[in-house]
């Protein structure tokens, strides 16, 4: 059952949205959240991901010829995290490999097929953080495992957290923000059809915003 602070937040939000668009110039300065980046904002606590305001981005280099570059539309990330010890944070994200998105479906449903990502046989990649090292006051470098193609091998991401602030727009719910990006070779999960043709790293690129669960 939704709580009623829940609903409040929610038609809150729906107001504060109504608002700004019949007359931004005077409720924006109200409404825009301050974000800060400062250690504080992100405070501790369980977050789920905000799926209408995220990105999975992957590319690969196509014969020298350009960055070839998808996207899938459907997956889901939590994180737990504890501001006494940030090292301790814990992501874990699946991703539905059918949602895979390159601007063209018959393309799509080849690579999602038994050649390559093999979406039947193996529906989901999963990602689990397993190490979180802070480089500065906003950046940091998280290794995990990810499970592709039914192979798991450790992957790092170079993440920065671009910040934290109540958002009014989603009722008032703490919103945090990060960006990361990483790469690994493809043929350490067993997709390796056109070997040594077409390059084996593949770049990711995550943008994520978290909602703060304080029910």
């Amino acid at each position: 059952m939704i709580s009623r602070s829940r609903v409040f937040k929610v038609l809150s939000g729906m107001v504060l949205a109504a608002l700004a668009g019949a007359c931004s110039s005077l409720v924006a300065p109200l409404v825009k959240p301050d974000v800060g980046t400062q250690s504080a904002a992100l405070r501790a606590g369980q977050y789920a991901l905000d799926p209408a305001h995220a990105a999975l981005i992957f590319k690969i280099d196509h014969l020298g010829f350009s960055d070839y570059v998808g996207r899938f539309e459907s997956f889901d990330a939590t994180l737990d995290f504890d501001a006494d010890d940030p090292t301790a944070a814990r992501i874990e994200a699946v991703v539905d490999i059918s949602s895979l998105d390159v601007g063209d479906d018959d393309f799509a449903a080849t690579l999602i097929g038994g050649n390559w990502l093999d979406a039947e046989r193996f529906p989901q990649a999963r990602f689990t953080s397993t190490d979180i090292t802070v480089t500065g006051e906003n950046s940091g470098v998280m290794i995990g495992e990810l499970t592709l193609h039914g192979e798991t091998a450790p992957v790092t991401l170079d993440v920065t957290f671009n910040g934290g602030a109540n958002d009014r727009l989603r009722g008032g719910d703490y919103i945090v923000g990060f960006s990361a990006s990483g790469k690994f070779d493809r043929t350490v999960f067993g997709v390796d059809r056109f070997s040594g043709i077409i390059t084996e790293t593949v770049v990711i690129e995550i943008e994520a915003e978290f909602i703060r669960n304080d029910d």
